[in-house]
């Protein structure tokens, strides 16, 4: 709620949230919707200009508003279009939601999924001079942060379909971004034998803000899955901060590393996919690919649920993992300390007021003598995990964990999750775990090879 001084500037003018208002500082003049208090600065009038950016506005003594539409504002129209009909390669759209398919709510002034795929596929007209839209396809719309592994079985099942039409040259799905890289590692081991790529694609700011980074994403996505030579899972997302290329990165290899930014998708311990311009042009950046095929793909969806990540910190107790051990999970992936190192009680030869209770290694014996596997990877996430480095690390590795090398921690909980519903043997899992399904493990690894 504004304060008591905004509130009375506006009853002047009978003006609610919601309506078109202009405020005026001399010759200096504001148009736009009124928008709810910010929670920093209630003293601050906050608009939605025509261009989609907000703006804070201190009235003064000088101040001057005026009411412009006495009509709330309501969800900007947006066309709906399934750009059909043009000789251009074709592709399917799987939507999902997420802030791609968002506007902004104008009673609260936050965003809200409101979009069919239609309107999400309007919000970039451009998309008609890239590919021929095939097919559209919303098997459920939810922010990301709310979906379960069913989901990504869904999705793989969906994409199945899509990449054994012969008329498709490849398969676009939008996403909410918070958990995008665990439903590209899903998809990517999900999806054995591909022979197609799939592009997976959010937006970090909703479409009616200026600042709309969808846009752009789509647009390098439809030119990812109709032209590129890949038949690999991808991230396409900023490649910068700015509207000039985005990144095709590896759907194992990639991870969100800001909360906000444009750019917030990186590649991890290997080099992205490829690079796209605005205007289309691919440039290879991998040194090793996938390529399209005639493969008939068939979806492997079967996942164990008992699968959990646990991520290590100072003082962490190991009763979390006698947890999830008394509750029958099958698999955890342990995200340790820098080389995979957890907490032994053994790390000098005085240990003065240590409390053994803190030590994990006990805990770990136990996990695997239930039959429970124990992937460790590292909260670095540059680098690899290694069992031989320090007497820690053997101690951990002696007690039955699997280390996974440069395995990023969301990853090797996708990855384990899929192997455990592929078999009930641990043993079988662990080697599972180790062998690269989809490119997840970098074997040339170096700074290098990185640049």
């Amino acid at each position: 709620m504004y304060s008591q001084a905004i509130r009375q500037l506006l009853k002047t003018v009978q003006a609610e949230e919601g309506d078109v208002i202009r405020i005026s500082f001399g010759s200096a003049q504001y148009d736009g919707v009124l928008l709810p208090a910010s929670a920093e600065d209630r003293d601050i009038l906050v608009l939605k200009l025509p261009s989609g950016y907000n703006i804070g506005l201190r009235p003064d003594a000088s101040a001057r508003v005026e009411k412009r539409s006495s009509e709330k504002r309501v969800l900007s129209s947006i066309p709906a279009s399934s750009f059909s009909g043009k000789n251009l390669p074709g592709v399917s759209v799987i939507a999902t939601g997420g802030t791609i398919g968002t506007h902004v709510d104008y009673s609260t002034g936050a965003v809200f999924m409101c979009r069919t795929p239609e309107e999400i596929l309007g919000t970039t007209p451009e998309l008609r001079d890239v590919v021929t839209i095939r097919s559209v396809r919303s098997p459920f719309t939810m922010a990301s942060e709310d979906l379960q592994p069913w989901h990504w079985q869904k999705l793989a099942e969906e994409a199945e379909h899509a990449l054994n039409d012969l008329e498709l040259k490849g398969v676009i799905i939008t996403h909410g971004t918070d958990t995008l890289h665990y439903s590209s590692a899903a998809l990517a081991f999900m999806l054995p034998g591909l022979n197609k790529p799939v592009a997976l694609v959010g937006a970090q700011r909703s479409p009616d803000r200026g600042s709309f980074d969808g846009r752009l994403n789509l647009l390098c996505a439809a030119h990812y899955a109709g032209h590129s030579p890949f038949a690999e899972v991808a991230v396409v997302m900023h490649g910068s901060s700015s509207d000039d290329f985005c990144y095709a990165h590896r759907g194992t290899k990639v991870r969100k590393m800001h909360t906000s930014e444009r750019d917030a998708f990186q590649s991890i311990n290997d080099r992205p996919l490829a690079r796209i311009s605005s205007q289309g042009e691919i440039q290879a950046l991998a040194t090793h690919v996938r390529k399209r095929s005639d493969n008939e793909v068939k979806a492997d969806t079967r996942f164990e649920n008992k699968t959990a990540l646990l991520k290590l910190y100072p003082g962490s107790d190991p009763a979390l993992l006698d947890y999830l051990v008394d509750n029958q999970y099958r698999g955890v992936v342990l995200e340790a300390f820098a080389l995979g190192h957890v907490p032994t009680g053994q790390s000098g030869t005085v240990m003065t007021g240590y409390d053994k209770k803190r030590a994990w290694i006990p805990a770990v014996k136990r996990a695997v003598k239930n039959g429970v596997v124990l992937a460790v990877t590292s909260q670095c996430l540059n680098g690899r995990v290694h069992p031989n480095v320090y007497r820690n690390l053997r101690l951990l590795s002696s007690a039955g964990a699997t280390f996974c090398s440069d395995l990023l921690p969301e990853t090797a909980y996708v990855k384990l999750g899929c192997a455990l519903g592929r078999s009930s043997d641990s043993r079988e899992v662990q080697n599972m775990l180790l062998q690269n399904w989809a490119s997840e493990y970098n074997p040339r690894l170096t700074s290098v090879e990185l640049k």
